[in-house]
């Protein structure tokens, strides 16, 4: 029974993460319309084995990170700015549309896999994220970390953000080729937007616990 609890505690909260848009997501889309299943299947095997070593990470000293305000601050700060250069990079590629992302084939040679570790290893935002909720599921009672009993929590997790993924990127892919003006503005225009709001909504959340 504790092993089921585990699996699905860590399947719901990783299904319902992955789904927000964010940039893993939109390269992963990218990924999927202009090089195939076969690569998104292996940019996100890249995203997934750093995301179970933040997991792991976070598990273990969940409490010392939650207790080094420093650290925290530092993360949360550097987050503001990490969504405003995402914002940017996908802005710059404002005169290309999802049909024509000539710049991401100079990336695609370094073998989907690869850019998954990558973008996976240098998404900082995850680290709060996840030692927030473990945290709460720990001293909830809602998952059992004892022994052997953790690793059925990330499989459920990484199982979680696996097909929230995917889910999230054919639905995104149905929608840009049922309305063309999505599939034109949703890189250079809607997703640097969102960046921005998120940014803003980081700023806040550091003004709120760090200064206010």
């Amino acid at each position: 029974m504790k092993i089921i609890k585990n699996v699905l505690v860590g399947f719901i909260v990783s299904f319902l993460g992955s789904i927000p848009l964010g940039y893993l997501n939109m390269i992963g889309f990218e990924i999927y319309t202009e090089f195939g299943v076969n690569n998104l299947l292996l940019y996100l095997l890249g995203v997934i084995i750093i995301e179970a070593l933040v997991i792991y990470f976070t598990l273990i000293f969940a409490n010392k990170l939650a207790n080094n305000k420093k650290l925290m601050k530092v993360i949360d700060i550097f987050g503001v700015f990490f969504l405003l250069i995402l914002a940017y990079y996908f802005y710059s590629h404002l005169n290309q549309s999802i049909s024509n992302n000539n710049y991401l084939e100079k990336y695609i040679v370094f073998y989907p896999f690869i850019i998954g570790l990558f973008l996976s290893s240098i998404n900082f935002l995850q680290l709060p994220f996840w030692t927030g909720w473990n945290l709460y599921l720990i001293n909830g009672n809602y998952i059992y970390v004892n022994g052997k009993l953790k690793f059925f929590y990330i499989l459920g997790t990484l199982v979680g953000t696996f097909l929230g993924m995917i889910a999230l990127v054919f639905f995104l892919n149905t929608i840009s080729q049922n309305t063309h003006s999505f599939s034109k503005y949703l890189m250079p225009v809607m997703i640097p937007m969102l960046f921005i709001i998120m940014a803003c909504l980081q700023g806040y959340k550091v003004f709120k616990k760090y200064i206010k």
